[in-house]
């Protein structure tokens, strides 16, 4: 590995930095709003971020009927070609391969974009592509921070664009059963619920820094976040062990479950939450936390959510529970959400691990096999690009999830101590330091303005 040279690095930097004020600015300033396109075409779709996720969304996309994808977006040059392959392979013609976000906002030939970048890009570029004119599909979490997150609302109501939120669970059917059944009133009165986000990962260590290799624009890849020199490992995924780019595995991860929660419990903002844990299996050198049990109080319910890196015995759904009439093993499931009635407990799988309904002496009383979520939500998606509707994933509830992720990383980071939230204001009461974190310092040109 070659040393690295950090005056080569500001020079560089400050170079990009040049190179992409102009079209930051000129998106910021840009007000064309697209109409629907007409019912006799196929809607145009771009993605931004050629990642594992962005592929595995995009390809999804590819398979649909009335669809193109005409664009393929990533910073790093080395990326996305064997994607391209593939959706050319998939719908017969190769979308364009393009290296800058800009050249994708400003494409009149794109009528949607999805936005699958690591998270701190999450709310700019949907802000941006709002501005632009475009639809939006945004991978969670769709903020960095609570401010932003409104903003990407305001955007999205100023534009009249379509946002949706990829907390897919939404749009599974077994949600909706269980939202029916729960509204039956056959569970009870909900007063308890917990929320598990339970994985395993190995202790982090970072990388050497090194010069940032001629094919990738790591000035863009920082974006809005301070500058630091570049690291390869950071750039390919481990981004997630840092508040500059993360909310750490709860925004990562957690909030598939707490959205569901949220949803089935029909609550919108907790009224104050407090969060304890810390670095405690690893002691390693990631700055977020590896273990967090949080506490959300909404006046008649009480809400935990309980995250582990470092439990390899609990897993993930496999497969063939969430595609097959099949339940899963409840106390060694990974990402399941309990919802304690007065009259029976329910238990929740995420993206297929359907739900089932026991009594006090174990007898299941009702139940539901899942499938996942992910087509009828992309479904949803393109339908409401033709009729201008909300989707199920609107990105108003998908900030209010985010919100539940955002204040329980702030009580984490002020000291695990209780935080009062008001929802009208969207701020934390009679807390100065905790106010400091609903925002953060945007570094120029990737700025989001106080009115977007």
């Amino acid at each position: 590995m070659k040393p690295f040279n950090r005056r080569k690095f500001i020079a560089t930097t400050a170079k990009g930095m040049a190179q992409t004020s102009t079209g930051v600015t000129l998106l910021a300033g840009a007000q064309r709003v697209s109409a629907a396109p007409p019912q006799n075409r196929s809607i145009r779709l771009a993605l931004i971020g050629c990642g594992g996720r962005g592929s595995s969304v995009i390809r999804r996309f590819a398979r649909r009927p009335g669809v193109e994808i005409v664009c393929l977006c990533d910073l790093d040059k080395r990326e996305g070609h064997e994607l391209l392959k593939q959706i050319e392979k998939e719908q017969g013609t190769a979308p364009k391969r393009v290296y800058r976000y800009q050249d994708v906002l400003e494409d009149p030939a794109v009528d949607a974009v999805v936005i699958a970048t690591p998270d701190h890009w999450h709310g700019p570029l949907t802000i941006y592509a709002c501005q632009a004119g475009k639809d939006v599909y945004v991978e969670k979490p769709p903020s960095h921070n609570i401010w932003e997150g409104r903003k990407m609302v305001e955007a999205a109501r100023k534009y009249q664009r379509v946002v949706q939120v990829g907390t897919q669970t939404r749009s599974a059917a077994y949600v909706q059963k269980a939202l029916d059944y729960i509204r039956s009133g056959k569970l009870g009165d909900i007063r308890l619920c917990k929320v598990f986000n339970m994985l395993s990962t190995g202790p982090y260590k970072e990388s050497p820094n090194s010069e940032p290799p001629p094919e990738v624009d790591w000035n863009t890849w920082l974006g809005p976040a301070p500058l630091r020199p570049y690291n390869e490992d950071i750039l390919h995924g481990r981004w997630h062990q840092y508040w500059a780019y993360s909310g750490g595995l709860m925004a990562d991860d957690g909030i598939h479950q707490l959205d569901c929660a949220r949803l089935l419990l029909g609550k919108d903002y907790p009224n104050a939450v407090y969060c304890r844990g810390g670095n405690l299996a690893y002691k390693d050198e990631r700055e977020v936390p590896d273990t967090q049990i949080v506490t959300y109080d909404f006046g008649d319910v009480v809400m935990t959510f309980e995250q582990t890196w470092w439990t390899p015995y609990m897993k993930k759904i496999p497969d063939e529970v969430r595609n097959g009439d099949l339940f899963p093993y409840w106390p060694g499931t990974a990402t399941r959400v309990e919802l304690y009635g007065t009259k029976g407990v329910m238990f929740f799988g995420r993206h297929g691990g359907g739900w089932q309904v026991f009594t006090a002496d174990g007898k299941i009383v009702a139940q539901e096999f899942g499938r996942q979520g992910d087509d009828p939500h992309q479904e949803n998606f393109l339908q409401c690009i033709r009729d201008r509707s909300r989707p199920t994933a609107d990105i108003e509830e998908g900030h209010r999830s985010a919100v539940m992720v955002h204040l329980a990383n702030i009580s984490y980071r002020v000291g695990c101590r209780e935080v009062k939230f008001d929802p009208k204001t969207e701020t934390i009461v009679g807390d100065a330091e905790a106010n400091k974190l609903l925002k953060r310092d945007y570094r120029p040109p990737f700025v989001i303005p106080e009115n977007v």
